[in-house]
This record gives C-alpha cells, structure tokens and sequence, in this order.
C-alpha cells in the first residue's frame, strides 16, 4: 500500500520534541510510524504544506485547467504542473493521512492551497452539461481510498454536540472536498485545549495519541485481506 503523509501546519517541528511544536505533526508522525511498523514494506510520501505551500490558484490556472488538454498551449501545461504533480501523488495513495490545525475555525491557508490544486475538473472530478440535475462525477471513487484526518485544536467542544461544533470549520469542510472526488472512507482525531495547556490538554493529548494508535491497529488488519490476496 502506499501512504500520503501531508502535514499543514505552519510549525515545523512536532510538541514531542518542541514546547512550542506542532500537535498535528506529533500525529501524524505516530500514525505512519507505527502503521510501518505493522506493514514495513508499505510505501510512504510526505508532502510538507505547512513549510512548502503550493501556489494558490491563479487567472492563468483557471484559465490552464478549464481548457481542454489537447488545446492547452505550453505556458498552460507549465502553470498545472505542480497541480499535476500533487494530483498524481494522490491518485497513487491509498491512505491519505492528513496533519490539519485549526486556525481561526478553518483549515490553515497552506492547506486550503493543496485543496485548491487538487480539486480540478477533468482530474478528480468530472462535470456533465448535458445532466443538469447531476452533473458531477467524483473521479477517485472505486479507488478504496481513505483519508485520516489528524487535527489540534486550542479549545475544546468542537466535535459534533460539543458546546461550539457549529464553529468547527476543519473536520466537516475537508470531510466534504474528499468526498466530492470519491474518497468517501473518512476518520478523524484531535487533540484540543493547546490554548488552556496544563494537565486538561496533557490528557487530550494522551487520549489522541491512544486514539491514533487504535486506529493503526484496526486499519492493518482491515488491509490485511489485501497484502494475503
């Protein structure tokens, strides 16, 4: 199996081995360790949006994108290259394993840009003129794609009934893009209360990472039919 490993945050280390470090790092660094652990010969691609973002979409992108592949003249192919590129790696995944923190009830801007790149007609999803009522067509779908969304949040109450769901912007927004494209497989953690510290967000942090563990566990041995067969 292959892994894609995208890490958002604009902090560059992880809190395990910064005070200052990322949550979501901390994540997803346990989550593709301990899955290789299980399965040593699986392979792993880390895209770093965090520290390299990809450029935000452009006139000259749109213009690139909705012109149709044999027509696109070279400075076309040029300005969707990096599009390409970050399309490719996820079509090639099969775990999409997703480092996100909450930044002002939002995905971060970086990752907001890979969603951008991502999601374009003709690639990962296919639009229809002549089916008004039901004109797109998720072009990841059949795939047995999942994602696994790993997040940090500086407050707590955000998960569904929480006291402020209704201002948790991350989980549900990128949830949804996914599942526009066909990656339907969808699970999440978070650590919360960074903002508060102290013992409350060292028993978050403790509870996730026993979460994420859980996770691996039960993801392996649900890809164990695949490796048999």
């Amino acid at each position: 199996m292959k892994l894609l490993r995208i890490d958002a945050s604009a902090r560059s280390q992880s809190s395990d081995r910064s005070p200052r470090g990322s949550h979501t790092r901390r994540l997803t660094e346990r989550f593709t360790r301990r899955w290789l652990q299980h399965r040593p010969n699986d392979l792993l691609v880390s895209r770093d949006v965090g520290q390299s973002p990809p450029h935000p979409v452009t006139e000259k992108w749109i213009g690139a994108a909705f012109t149709k592949p044999d027509q696109r003249e070279p400075w076309m192919n040029e300005a969707l290259a990096e599009s390409d590129a970050l399309i490719d790696e996820l079509i090639a995944a099969d775990l999409i394993v997703a480092g996100v923190p909450m930044y002002n009830f939002g995905m971060p801007a970086q990752f907001k840009a890979y969603i951008d790149n991502v999601v374009r007609v003709g690639r990962t999803f296919g639009f229809d003129r002549s089916r008004p009522d039901d004109p797109y067509t998720p072009l990841l779908a059949g795939m047995d794609k999942r994602l696994i969304l790993l997040g940090s949040r500086g407050d707590y109450g955000y998960d569904p009934g929480g006291r402020i769901a209704h201002i948790n912007h991350v989980e549900g927004a990128v949830r949804d893009m996914f599942a526009f494209l066909g990656v339907t497989a969808f699970h999440s953690v978070a650590i919360e209360y960074d903002e508060f510290g102290g013992d409350r967000l060292q028993a978050s942090i403790a509870a996730a990472e026993r979460a994420v563990d859980d996770l691996v566990d039960r993801l392996v041995e649900e890809a164990e039919p695949r490796r048999a067969a």
